[in-house]
């Protein structure tokens, strides 16, 4: 049994092999109301997940003894499930797609603004529930009658496939396993165009009028994306997570 969960001090574990990393970034999640336990190696991170079950995970990619691919890809299998953020060093959306598809809940590249990471780890805090797999790992996500098969690469809606671009989709797939989060284009483009090439943020307003129109979502009256003005958007029908 592990734990329970607290949001007065909430633990985070902390594995990056990186000494000013660690140096710097620990204590400033403790001012942020976190206790922090830091660790240099996967081996470790795997067995003090283990055995003090924090809240959240955050997972240096290139670490030794155990990369921190590996040590997600073993919580996974051993049915942890703790909040997991990656720390990847390539930002593209190759990198993004490894680390979403092996269970983590999100990503960061480095370098990284330590506030973006404190944003990030508190709005994968507020969608997860204890023990559960969060929306990151489910093969299946349902929010009303649309549903996405992100192992087929499929989206339904009213039991009829519908046709997206793959940027498209992958803007529904951020979108609808970070629902009730204001996520930028910036944030957009990052995690799905990646730094392959350069596009600005019309980029991203094209692809969602793409989606708007295939959904038939109005934007003055939503059903599944609302558009913030000047931020970026927010996917606010309820979404279930299978398998």
């Amino acid at each position: 049994m592990g734990k329970c969960m607290t949001f007065d001090n909430p633990t985070i574990l902390l594995a990056d092999d990186d000494p000013t990393i660690a140096d710097s970034l620990a204590p400033f999640l403790e001012r942020a109301g976190f206790h922090v336990l830091v660790v240099s190696d996967g081996v470790s991170a795997l067995d003090k997940a283990q055995k003090h079950h924090p809240e959240l995970i955050i997972l240096d990619v290139l670490m030794p003894r155990m990369d921190g691919r590996e040590t997600l890809r073993r919580l996974r299998k051993a049915n942890i499930w703790t909040p997991t953020i990656l720390l990847t060093q390539v930002g593209e959306a190759s990198e993004r797609a490894l680390a979403l598809e092996e269970g983590a809940d999100d990503y960061l590249n480095k370098p990284f603004d330590p506030h973006e990471l404190l944003a990030r780890i508190r709005a994968v805090l507020r969608r997860a529930r204890p023990g559960e797999r969060s929306l990151s790992t489910a093969w299946l996500l349902t929010a009303d009658t649309l549903k996405l098969d992100r192992r087929a690469r499929r989206v339904t809606l009213d039991g009829e496939q519908l046709e997206l671009t793959p940027k498209a989709f992958a803007v529904l797939e951020y979108l609808m396993t970070h629902p009730d989060e204001a996520v930028t284009r910036e944030r957009l483009l990052e995690v799905v165009w990646g730094w392959e090439y350069p596009a600005g943020t019309r980029t991203v307003d094209t692809r969602m009028a793409e989606i708007r129109r295939v959904l038939d979502d109005d934007p003055s009256e939503p059903r599944f994306v609302e558009t913030l003005p000047g931020e970026g958007y927010r996917f606010i029908a309820q979404v279930r997570g299978e398998g």
